[in-house]
């Protein structure tokens, strides 16, 4: 039988969208038709046995945009298995990554009834990439005490292995429906 997953994800300076990518190639990788497309560019839910919903985190919250895209769709969500990923603590610390969402990400999760939520380090570059207001006036700080350690925090391996977790769940939600 063949799966069919979307990978929908919200993403400011592509670290989001390099680990939705990764996750779709996994997943293709593992036997499921998996695609990873920016929320934006998301207008019908048809056509998926699942999907996994994912964010770039600022100050522990989903960007608007990934918030606004399951609020959207949640009828159309909760029909399927859900799984979800948030991105950007710049550690390898996992009590960071814990920290790392807030509870109105953990609602969102309750919401659709995420099967799982994972968090994976983000990257920052600083003078590399575009930057907002807030992280304009961080990246000026003095580098003695610049609160931003500076690097890709991406652990690969875990997210290779979370999307093998959801093909293998998915395989068998699509079985027992």
């Amino acid at each position: 039988m063949e799966r069919c997953m979307l990978i929908a994800y919200a993403s400011r300076h592509g670290s989001t969208a390099g680990i939705a990518q990764r996750m779709a190639a996994m997943l293709n990788a593992n036997g499921v038709d998996a695609i990873a497309l920016p929320v934006s560019d998301i207008k019908d839910l048809q056509g998926y046995d699942g999907y996994v919903v994912g964010s770039a985190v600022y100050s522990t919250h989903w960007l608007a945009e990934a918030s606004a895209f399951v609020r959207d769709h949640c009828t159309e969500l909760r029909r399927h298995p859900v799984w979800l990923f948030s991105s950007g603590p710049l550690s390898s610390d996992p009590k960071d990554r814990k920290q790392a969402v807030s509870p109105d990400v953990r609602n969102v999760a309750s919401s659709i009834h995420a099967r799982r939520h994972r968090v994976f380090g983000g990257v920052w570059r600083r003078g590399t990439q575009p930057i907002g207001a807030v992280e304009k006036v961080i990246s000026h700080l003095p580098d003695a005490g610049y609160p931003l350690p500076e690097g890709d925090f991406r652990d690969w391996s875990s997210i290779d292995q979370y999307a093998r977790t959801i093909a293998g769940e998915l395989d068998v939600a699509v079985r027992s429906e």
